[in-house]
């Protein structure tokens, strides 16, 4: 048994850039609930949390950016090219994750928790997991998954795998081996099967829906069925802007999940959103013409800030194409307010925004809690 009682814990890990955040992913589309483990280190290092003074006084201010935050690019630079530096950077961060994680597992209202941490065998995480799962890719897809989505020189990339433990190693302790080298749906099929047939609760009936009346439109979550379906209706929104195909979508649930807006069985609306880092962020939001773009609206974004706050977000970002931003009463009716990047104060609000704005959209910003996981001390 893993360490919280009532829950089944499975231990997310493998090398860098074999895909675990997308596997984690497809065990939330499952009913997981899950934990970066190394996006919260990122959080006990912000300016004000827990762990910036002693790294500042352990690295010195050289690892500040021209804002006072730790610049983790050169920090990263440090302690990969020295392991004891590395060691040291961990002994601080990793009882700080640790805390975190309790905490958020304790108030997690699923049943499965997944913990995701690139160096979760070598600390004390792995004590209180049920199941080790393992991502393993060969060298070739690492390195080109470096250099295209995180856009790291060639000479980083290979730093940060050399850096790290063998693959195999990791591969002799798994319960659970997913080999990711190659498509998506490889990748779904793995994870399902495993989840069918190892996961205590993942074979238990979800609860029957209550059919809609005639007319009433009515939320769905998404899946890969109806990944066409998606990708037709996007591309139907947009004029053909976007032209996407059945495993655009497919790629996409690596990253996200689809809520549909459904009446009488017709898709007439829909949004693409993730939840990273306890911030929940819509990067898409289609509405047919012939629907209400206020209930729409409603009926979508409340479903989603339920979900996130089942999730235990603390915010929500809404980015909006000029069209729909230009309604900014029905958004205000919805507590969502126009605001900047940097007028969002928590670094982790403001570095979420960063990351997932696309290009040409405006940022409506709602608070879902007040209370924050390693907030400032």
């Amino acid at each position: 048994m893993g360490g919280w009682a009532g829950k089944y814990v499975i231990g997310l890990t493998g090398n860098i850039a074999t895909g675990k955040s997308v596997i984690r992913r497809m065990l939330e589309h499952l009913g997981a609930y899950g934990i970066d483990a190394d996006a919260l280190s990122h959080r006990a290092m912000a300016r004000g949390a827990p762990g910036y003074a002693p790294i500042v006084k352990l690295f010195g201010t050289y690892i500040l950016d021209e804002d006072g935050q730790i610049d983790r690019a050169r920090l990263g630079r440090l302690v990969f090219a020295d392991p004891q530096a590395l060691q040291a950077l961990e002994q601080i961060l990793h009882p700080l994750v640790r805390q975190a994680v309790d905490l958020l597992v304790r108030r997690a209202p699923q049943k499965v928790i997944v913990i995701e941490a690139i160096k979760l065998l070598e600390g004390d995480l792995r004590q209180v997991c049920d199941a080790i799962w393992v991502t393993h890719s060969n060298p070739i897809a690492q390195l080109s998954r470096l250099k295209q989505k995180r856009r790291m020189s060639d000479a980083d990339a290979r730093q940060r795998i050399d850096a790290q433990s063998s693959q195999q190693e990791k591969v002799a302790a798994a319960d659970v081996v997913i080999e990711n080298s190659g498509s998506i749906e490889a990748a779904w099929r793995q994870v399902n099967d495993a989840w069918q047939q190892t996961v205590p609760m993942g074979a238990e009936p979800q609860p029957a829906a209550v059919p809609a009346a005639a007319g009433e439109l009515h939320a769905l979550k998404g899946g890969p069925a109806q990944a066409e379906e998606i990708a037709a209706f996007i591309q139907a929104a947009t004029d053909g802007h976007r032209q996407l195909d059945r495993m655009d979508v497919m790629e996409a649930f690596g990253e996200k999940a689809f809520l549909l807006l459904i009446r009488d069985d017709q898709l007439v609306g829909l949004t693409g959103w993730q939840v990273e880092n306890l911030v929940a962020r819509v990067d898409d939001f289609y509405v047919d013409g012939r629907v209400s773009l206020d209930e729409a609206a409603r009926i979508l974004l409340n479903e989603i800030e339920q979900a996130s706050r089942e999730l235990q977000c603390e915010a929500a970002l809404l980015f909006l194409p000029a069209h729909l931003a230009r309604a900014e009463a029905v958004w205000a009716q919805l507590g969502y307010e126009k605001r900047t990047i940097n007028s969002l104060g928590v670094r982790a609000w403001q570095d979420a925004a960063r990351e997932s704005m696309p290009e040409g959209t405006e940022l409506f910003f709602h608070q879902l809690r007040k209370d924050r996981v390693l907030r400032p001390v």
